[in-house]
C-alpha cells in the first residue's frame, strides 16, 4: 500500500511538473548524456510541437532526430562544453520558418550532474527572443543611420545633454575648429558668442523647435553667423537636446551681394539710381531740420552717343568707367555720386553754398573732358552741368531732379561744356519749348499743318511762272504759326523727315488740282531740308509720291539752300542727276548767304537760283546789294539758269531787276503767302487785270 501511495504521489508531482512545463513560456526538454545515447526524456507541449511532435512521440528520440542533423552539429560545440566542463552554455539561433520569416531564439542547456560529479544528462530551455532581436536590430539600424547621417550631412550637427556636448560630427568640428575629443563634456554655451549667449539660453530653457539665427565663435576667435534648428528628443530614457548648425556665411555674403547690385551700378561700381533717390530723401530730411543749403549736380556727357556707334560699347563703358571715377576724385567724403543711367550721373552737394557749387561744377569740367587712351587713341568727351539748390530751387526730390535736368538741358543750349544753375525765367521757355515739341509731334497726326502759297511772277509781263508751297502749323492753341517758329525745332528732334514728306506729298496733290481744273500750269516749288535731302532714300521717297499721286516730275521743283550743295559734291551731283532724270526742276534757295564756287555750280544740274531777300530789301540804294545782286544775275545769266528774286516788296526793287535781266520775282508786291482757295482767287483775278485768260 505504501509503495502504491508513493507512486500516485510521484506521478502526481510528474502531472504539476509537466502542467507547469506547458504554462511557461519556454520550450523545455530533458536529454541523457551522449554516452546514454543523447535521447529525449521529457519535453514539454512547447518544445516538442516546435518540432513537430508530441509530448508522447518526442520521447526517445535522439538529439540529432529531434532538431535534424545539420542543427545538431551546429551546436555540437555548445554540448560538448556542456559534457566537458560540466558548466551551463546559452547559445542563440536563428531559424527560418517554411514560409521565410526569420526567428530567432535563445537556447540554455543545464548539466544534470549525478553523485559522482559527472553530467547524467542535461536540460533544455529555450525562449522566443523574435521580438527582442527585431527590437534590437531596429534600434542597431536606427544608431546606424543617425551615424551615418551625421557624418555624411554638410550642416554641423552636436547632441548636448543639459546644455553639455556629447557628441558631434565632423562638419561641425570643421566649423567651430575643435576636434570631437576637444567637444565633449564643454558646455554647448562656450562656443556662443557672448552678445548672442542669452538668446541662446532663452530658447534653450523654453525647450523650444524652431529655427534662429546666432553667431558662434571659431577657435581662433572667428565670429561666424549660423543657424540653429534644434530638436527635443528622447535615446535610451534620456532626453537629449540636438542642434543642427547651419553655417550662414555664404548666404549672407550672397545677401550683401545681392543688396550691393540692387544699390549700385554693376559698369562703375557707383550707387545707382534706386540707392541715390534713397539717400537724397533722407539728407533733404537733416536740411530742413537744421536748414542747411544742399545742391544737386545733374551731368550729362556730350554727344557720348557717337562714341557708342563710333568705337563700340566696350570704349564706351571704360570711358564710363573713366568718368565715374574722375567725378568721384572732385568730391568731398560727403559728397555723394550716383550713376543715373546712360551717360547720365548725379551729384549731392550737402551744406554747399553757391560759390562752393560753382567751383566744384568747374572742377567737373575739366576733370571729365581730359582725353583717356582707349585702344590706341585718345578720346574725350565733354559734360553739360544743370544745378538745383535746395530749398530755393525746390523741396523734394522730384522737384530737384526736374529742375537740375532743365538747367542741364539749358546748358546744352548754350553750348554744352558748361555747367548752368537753374533759373526759373529760363525754365519756363524751356518747358514752353518741350511742351512745343510734343505738340509737333501729335500735329501729323492731326492733321494741323496746313499749305500756303505765294505766286511767282515773270518780270518781263507779270505772267504767272510758278508757285511756292510754304508750310504752315494751324496750332490748337497758338493760332496759324509760321515755319520760323517750330522747323527749326523739327530739324533738332529728327521730326522734320515725316513734316517734309507731308509738304512734298501736299504739294503734289494741289498741282493735281490745279491742273484738273485748268487753273494753274505752273511748277509748284517745295523747300528741302538739310536733313531730308541727305537722309537714306531721299529720291525714293520723291518716286512713290510721284507715283502715288499720279503727278509728273516736271509738276514740282525743289528748292534746296547753298548749303546743302556744298558738303559732297559728288553725292549732290548723283543725287540731283537722278531728281533731274524724274523731270523735277531744282532751284537754289538763299542764293549768295552761303560759300559755293561757281566752279560748284557749274558741276550741278541746277535750273533757278534765288536771290536772298537780304539782298533785295536795299536795293537800289545799297551800293554793296546792288553789286551781289547784279553779279549774281549776270553769273545765272552765263550759266543759263533762270534768276528769281524773293522779297520783292517795292516798285524800285522790281524795277532795277527787271532792268538788270532778273527772271523771276518773288513778294509782297507781288502777293503774300495766300491759301489755296485765295491764290485761286488771285489767279482769276490777275487774269482780268492783264486782259488774259489765263496767266502762265
Amino acid at each position: 500500500m505504501a509503495h502504491a501511495a508513493e507512486l500516485a504521489a510521484w506521478e502526481g508531482s510528474l502531472e504539476l511538473f509537466r502542467l507547469l512545463a506547458n504554462s511557461v513560456p519556454a520550450m523545455i526538454a530533458y536529454y541523457d548524456a551522449p554516452e546514454n545515447g543523447q535521447r529525449c526524456r521529457f519535453a514539454n507541449r512547447a518544445y516538442a510541437a516546435a518540432f513537430g511532435l508530441t509530448e508522447a512521440t518526442i520521447i526517445g528520440k535522439s538529439f540529432p532526430e529531434v532538431i535534424g542533423e545539420e542543427a545538431a552539429r551546429e551546436v555540437q560545440p555548445s554540448i560538448d562544453e556542456v559534457v566537458q566542463h560540466s558548466r551551463t552554455v546559452a547559445y542563440v539561433r536563428e531559424l527560418k520558418a517554411a514560409d521565410g520569416s526569420r526567428r530567432w531564439i535563445e537556447v540554455n542547456v543545464l548539466p544534470h550532474l549525478g553523485a559522482h560529479g559527472k553530467p547524467l544528462g542535461a536540460f533544455v530551455i529555450v525562449t522566443d527572443i523574435t521580438q527582442h532581436q527585431l527590437a534590437t536590430q531596429a534600434l542597431r539600424a536606427s544608431e546606424e543611420r543617425l551615424t551615418k547621417f551625421m557624418q555624411a550631412s554638410a550642416e554641423g550637427i552636436a547632441f548636448h545633454k543639459d546644455g553639455v556636448i556629447t557628441d558631434a560630427n565632423p562638419p561641425l568640428c570643421a566649423l567651430v575648429g575643435y576636434s570631437l575629443d576637444e567637444l565633449r563634456g564643454r558646455s554647448a554655451l562656450d562656443f556662443i558668442a557672448p552678445d548672442q549667449v542669452a538668446r541662446v539660453v532663452a530658447v534653450l530653457g523654453a525647450d523650444e523647435e524652431l529655427g534662429y539665427e546666432s553667431v558662434i565663435l571659431h577657435k581662433n576667435g572667428t565670429r561666424i553667423p549660423v543657424e540653429f534648428i534644434g530638436r527635443t528628443l528622447v535615446y535610451e530614457n534620456e532626453r537629449l537636446r540636438m542642434s543642427v548648425v547651419r553655417d550662414l556665411r555664404d548666404r549672407h555674403a550672397a545677401q550683401a551681394r545681392i543688396h550691393h547690385l540692387a544699390h549700385h551700378d554693376p559698369l562703375t561700381g557707383l550707387p545707382n539710381r534706386l540707392s541715390f533717390m534713397e539717400r537724397l530723401s533722407a539728407q533733404l530730411e537733416l536740411a530742413r531740420v537744421s536748414g542747411a543749403q544742399l545742391a544737386l549736380l545733374f551731368i550729362d556727357l556730350d554727344h557720348f552717343k557717337r562714341v557708342n556707334d563710333s568705337l563700340g560699347h566696350l570704349v564706351g563703358d571704360t570711358l564710363l568707367q573713366t568718368v565715374a571715377a574722375r567725378i568721384s576724385g572732385c568730391l568731398r567724403a560727403s559728397d555723394l555720386v550716383a550713376r543715373f543711367g546712360g551717360d547720365e550721373f548725379m551729384v549731392l552737394l550737402p551744406d554747399a553754398s553757391r560759390d562752393d557749387v560753382a567751383e566744384v561744377a568747374l572742377k567737373l569740367l575739366n576733370a571729365v573732358e581730359v582725353p583717356i587712351d582707349a585702344e590706341g587713341r585718345a578720346i574725350s568727351v565733354t559734360p553739360s552741368v544743370g544745378i538745383a539748390m535746395f530749398p530755393s530751387d525746390g523741396d523734394t526730390p522730384t522737384e530737384l531732379i526736374k529742375h537740375a535736368d532743365t538747367a542741364m538741358y539749358i546748358a546744352k543750349a548754350r553750348g554744352r561744356a558748361n555747367y548752368q544753375f537753374f533759373d526759373p525765367a529760363v525754365a519756363s521757355a524751356a518747358y514752353a519749348a518741350l511742351v512745343l515739341e510734343s505738340q509737333l509731334a501729335q500735329a501729323l497726326e492731326r492733321n494741323e499743318f496746313v499749305l500756303h502759297f505765294q505766286p511767282q511772277v515773270r518780270a518781263a509781263d507779270g505772267s504767272l511762272a510758278g508757285v511756292e508751297a510754304l508750310i504752315r502749323w494751324q496750332h490748337p492753341e497758338r493760332g496759324l504759326l509760321g515755319p520760323n517758329e517750330f522747323i527749326p525745332l523739327a530739324e533738332q528732334r529728327r521730326l522734320m523727315l515725316p513734316i517734309g514728306q507731308w509738304v512734298l506729298r501736299s504739294a503734289a496733290r494741289a498741282a493735281r488740282r490745279w491742273r484738273a481744273r485748268g487753273l494753274i500750269d505752273v511748277p509748284v516749288a517745295v523747300n528741302l531740308s538739310s536733313m531730308q535731302f541727305h537722309a537714306e532714300g531721299f529720291v525714293e521717297a520723291v518716286e512713290q509720291v510721284l507715283r502715288e499721286e499720279q503727278v509728273p516730275g516736271d509738276w514740282l521743283e525743289l528748292e534746296l539752300t547753298e548749303r546743302m550743295l556744298m558738303d559732297d559734291l559728288g553725292a549732290v551731283k548723283r543725287t540731283l542727276q537722278r531728281l533731274k532724270a524724274m523731270g523735277i526742276r531744282i532751284s537754289v534757295d538763299d542764293f549768295g548767304t552761303g560759300y559755293s564756287s561757281l566752279a560748284h555750280l557749274k558741276e550741278l544740274p541746277i535750273d533757278g537760283m534765288k536771290i536772298d531777300r537780304s539782298f533785295v530789301q536795299d536795293l537800289p540804294r545799297e551800293r554793296g546789294s546792288t553789286a551781289i545782286a547784279r553779279a549774281v544775275m549776270q553769273m545765272a545769266q552765263g550759266l543759263e539758269i533762270t534768276v528769281i528774286a524773293e522779297g520783292v516788296e517795292n516798285d524800285e526793287q522790281r524795277r532795277f531787276l527787271a532792268a538788270e535781266g532778273c527772271d523771276v520775282l518773288q513778294g509782297e508786291l507781288i502777293s503774300v503767302p495766300l491759301t489755296a482757295a485765295e491764290l485761286a482767287a488771285w489767279v482769276a483775278e490777275r487774269a482780268r487785270l492783264l486782259g488774259t485768260v489765263r496767266t502762265f
